[in-house]
């Protein structure tokens, strides 16, 4: 009887060990949150592509070309001293009147070079005709077509600005335009 409950209790402990190793908690799966709905995508509507390009109307703007010139359509470009090549300001200027200037295909125009007061009148001629040339070919990359522009120099002999100071002297230093036939 002595080796009964000896035997017993070793027994029982491994039974109930077993047991409790033999039933393993199933894992609970992570729920998944609920999705948030995003923006409901706009459909996209795709532009008509337009199949030619209207010709602008040349009533725009005045039948008279001295009223076009008085309006100022078109900016000169202003040059450095001694200098025909156009200057980084004169560029934006030169490619906002090619804008307009393509936009009004039947006007014709004559690019003015001036210069200022200093220098020879020889000089000066020779300076205000590359100036005018300068405008001219720029114009002309920018896609104004090259028998719509006339240049002329005037060198010294047109002031725009009489006094002799280094600010009206820069003012004379331009290629001017004048709008000959619309």
């Amino acid at each position: 009887m002595y080796r009964r409950p000896s035997l017993v209790l070793p027994v029982l402990a491994l039974a109930v060990f077993v047991a409790a190793c033999s039933h393993k908690p199933q894992p609970v799966a992570p729920v998944a949150p609920t999705p948030t709905p995003g923006p409901t995508p706009v459909p996209v509507q795709p532009r008509p592509v337009p199949t030619a390009v209207p010709t602008p109307s040349v009533e725009e703007i005045p039948s008279d070309v001295a009223e076009i010139n008085r309006r100022g359509y078109l900016k000169d470009a202003f040059f450095d001293l001694d200098r025909s090549e156009i200057r980084p300001d004169a560029r934006a200027a030169l490619e906002a009147d090619a804008a307009w200037l393509r936009k009004y295909p039947t006007v014709k125009l004559t690019v003015e070079g001036h210069c200022d007061e200093r220098g020879t009148r020889e000089y000066n001629m020779a300076l205000g005709e590359r100036r005018a040339g300068a405008v001219k070919d720029y114009l002309v990359t920018l896609g104004v077509e090259a028998s719509r522009v006339r240049t002329v120099s005037y060198g010294k002999e047109r002031p725009f600005c009489r006094e002799n100071r280094e600010t009206c002297w820069q003012e004379n230093r331009r290629g001017h335009f004048v709008v000959t036939a619309r």
